[in-house]
């Protein structure tokens, strides 16, 4: 019994160990199998990613394949196009033979070039040097025609003359520096200055003798007819101082005769004064200034002066800036009657109609010779007016108006200082 209980007990001990010892290795069993899953799991992972890196690696092999198809092709093309060019010795010694022929030919052209070029450069030397003696014999007889024909009028217009001949010698080839340039138009000043000043003495000495011809004329005039009056006189008191004599201090009728024969002399000494002081004859002139009233205004007007044209100068010498350009200059006997005719047909045309004595009109030529016509018959007449001075002023420069300004102020000067010398 107890044998049997202790075989029991042997055994359940046995079979409690046998339990503990199968449950350790059940657990050690089941942890290696949980490792062994989850090494399989990674395993899993590991292929999916290798499958994945297997599909780039393709890809890249798939384009590296094409890039060497490409390469390939490329480099069988420059190879073709390398052995396509290739010359062979032959063929270099054939094309150096060539070009030698090409550069001895080369040589002789460009020597009969050179030879050409040195041949074509002494007649271009040849034409170079006429030409620049043409050029300047055409400048200089140009400034000596510019020079003769200065005028006090007309600086501006040879001033632009010599600018234009300086300019059309430049566009032929004949160089004109500008201080050439500067000379030329300093040399005209002075040429100008010379004119002016000539034209000035001129005119200061034609002036001197107009008036001291017109006052000797005057005096003789005066004298003469003071000489016939005081003969008249002398002869008729002499008459009558015999009269008297004879007469005895009594009033006869010869006495009465000459007294009124002395009274009449004195009467017809006036009234001939007095008809020559209103003489009719004279001239009716008709004039413009575009300058001072503009295009279509004429002033009619009349003289007895026995040269008109000085009364024409009188009007443009200082009331006005610019002298009267002389449409008509009409020689009548009767010249008031035809100023005042034309007046008349002109009243309604007057500028001023307040003062009927200003003799400016707005009309036209043809009106005015029409009118002419009526009254004394043809006329010859000029229908534009040229106005010089005037358009000069427009086109001139300030440089010249300057210049122009200081040579009269210089002579002006001068001819001042002299006067204080006398």
């Amino acid at each position: 019994m107890g044998y049997i209980f202790t075989t029991l007990l042997g055994l359940a001990g046995g079979a409690f160990c046998m339990f503990i010892a199968l449950e350790t290795k059940r657990r050690r069993l089941h942890e290696q199998e949980r490792r062994q899953n989850a090494q399989a799991a990674d395993l899993q992972k590991s292929s999916v990613a290798i499958s994945a890196r297997q599909q780039e690696l393709d890809q890249y092999a798939a384009r590296l394949t094409a890039e060497r198809d490409q390469y390939a092709a490329q480099l069988n093309a420059e190879r073709a196009e390398f052995n396509a060019r290739v010359v062979s010795y032959d063929e270099l010694q054939d094309e150096n033979a060539i070009l030698k022929r090409d550069l001895r030919n080369m040589d002789a052209h460009v020597r009969k070039i050179q030879l050409d070029r040195e041949l074509q450069r002494q007649a271009h030397e040849t034409l170079d040097r006429k030409c620049e003696e043409l050029g300047s014999r055409y400048l200089k007889e140009n400034v000596k025609w510019i020079g003769s024909s200065l005028s006090p009028n007309n600086f501006a217009i040879c001033k632009q003359r010599l600018k234009d001949v300086i300019e059309r010698c430049r566009g032929i080839g004949f160089p004109v520096s500008v201080d050439e340039e500067a000379a030329l138009l300093a040399s005209l000043r002075e040429e100008y200055e010379k004119v002016v000043r000539a034209a000035f003495e001129r005119e200061e000495q034609a002036r001197i003798k107009v008036q001291i011809r017109e006052e000797q004329m005057r005096e003789r005039e005066i004298e003469r007819e003071l000489k016939q009056l005081e003969r008249e006189r002398e002869a008729i008191k002499a008459a009558l101082e015999r009269a008297l004599a004879d007469a005895k201090d009594q009033h006869s009728s010869e006495v009465q005769f000459l007294l009124a024969r002395l009274a009449e002399a004195e009467e017809k000494s006036q009234r001939a004064i007095a008809q020559a002081q209103l003489t009719k004859a004279g001239h009716v002139y008709v004039i413009s200034n575009i300058g001072s009233f503009g295009e279509g205004v004429f002033k009619v007007g009349m003289t007895r002066r026995l040269e008109p044209q000085d009364r024409i100068r009188e009007l443009g010498d200082a009331s006005v800036p610019f002298p009267f350009d002389v449409h008509m200059m009409i020689s009548s006997q009767d010249a008031p009657s035809l100023e005042n005719a034309i007046h008349r047909k002109l009243h309604k045309l007057r500028i001023n109609k307040t003062n009927p004595r200003k003799e400016f009109f707005v009309t036209d030529v043809e009106s005015i010779c029409q009118i002419v016509r009526e009254h004394h018959g043809e006329v010859e007449y000029v229908a534009d007016a040229a106005a010089l001075e005037y358009r000069q002023s427009l086109a001139m420069p300030d440089e010249d108006q300057e210049f122009i300004e200081n040579v009269y102020d210089r002579l002006e000067e001068d001819s001042e200082a002299v006067l204080d010398d006398l």
